[in-house]
């Protein structure tokens, strides 16, 4: 009897020092961080490793810009819009089924057709030369998540242009999330254009520090605020630098892809923290279309947290947030 109490007191002994070193040598591994462009913007990956892995991450990346890029002219997305009739991946297909997930949970505010509309009017901004109703009314014809029924065949077409940018870079943080956690890595910090994914600690043993930026007309790198986050995904939607006047108050460069027309309302930049980031990046870009009491509304019901810069009455910088 006491030789098995003997035993089981050894045998605690060794998981307890064997955990005590496991922990020791990942606290001694360093932090290393990769840089790389992808989907027509820059990522920076921090980890805590002792291989750069950047090859792997590259390999992880590249497999998102083939399906999802419009940089990338053999990519499905492209292929697509040239109407070709691809056979869509099941990664394709799921990030297709979020996308109506999301356009479904605000109201229509998220749409990967509004292309047409964004093009005419970003076009007409720069110029001065705005689309008329006339002009407005028939690109609306191919804006819809309705036009679009990947399910009908394994083979499809598209009758309207896609674009996955307001979601793929989020999608491609979760892809080199999960590339990450397979190869047991607790702490990293993923960053594609903005869209942020987060585990554990950073180097100096704290939550990863995230800045957003404030909407500024000049090209300041001022910040509005640092979130600290762990185990969490962040997006961020806005107008930092682009904006215009309407009856004395700035107003927000977005379509509504509903109505055709540029958004009228105060919101300027909209944070979204949520599980995973395709699905932060997406309800961002929704809430910079519906405004600031809708994307209140929709963040209740879909249970997210945010972090909200607008305009007030005085025309000063205001914030909503429920972190």
């Amino acid at each position: 009897m006491k030789m098995k109490r003997y035993l089981q007191a050894a045998f605690l002994l060794f998981l307890v020092v064997g955990t005590i070193l496991i922990l020791r040598q990942q606290q001694q591994r360093p932090y290393i961080t990769v840089k790389g462009s992808v989907f027509g913007t820059y990522y920076t990956i921090t980890y805590q490793h002792d291989d750069t892995l950047k090859a792997d991450i590259e390999e992880a990346l590249s497999k998102v810009d083939k399906e999802f890029s419009m940089f990338n002219d053999s990519s499905t997305v492209s292929r697509l819009n040239r109407g070709e009739r691809p056979t869509l991946s099941k990664e394709f297909q799921k990030v297709f089924q979020l996308a109506k997930d999301i356009n479904r949970k605000t109201d229509g505010a998220f749409d990967i057709t509004v292309a047409p509309l964004v093009n005419a009017w970003g076009f007409g901004f720069k110029n001065e030369q705005l689309p008329d109703s006339s002009q407005v009314d028939s690109l609306l014809q191919y804006v819809g998540m309705e036009k679009i029924d990947f399910t009908a065949t394994d083979r499809p077409t598209a009758t309207t242009q896609i674009d996955f940018s307001a979601i793929a870079k989020g999608y491609g943080c979760d892809v080199v999330a999960r590339l990450l956690r397979r190869l047991s890595i607790q702490n990293y910090m993923i960053e594609i254009g903005g869209e942020v994914v987060c585990r554990g600690k950073n180097p100096n043993g704290e939550a990863w520090h995230i800045g957003i930026s404030r909407p500024s007309e000049e090209n300041s790198e001022e910040l509005q605020t640092i979130i600290e986050i762990s185990d969490q995904a962040l997006a961020t939607s806005g107008n930092y630098r682009r904006f215009y006047y309407q009856d004395g108050q700035r107003r927000a460069h977005t379509i509504d892809p509903r109505t055709g027309y540029p958004v009228n309302h105060s919101l300027l930049s909209a944070t979204v923290l949520a599980d995973d980031c395709a699905t932060a990046d997406a309800f961002a870009t929704a809430f910079m279309v519906v405004g600031l009491d809708d994307a209140k509304r929709m963040i209740e019901e879909n249970n997210l947290k945010a972090y909200l810069i607008y305009a007030d009455e005085d025309n000063a910088y205001a914030v909503w947030e429920n972190l």
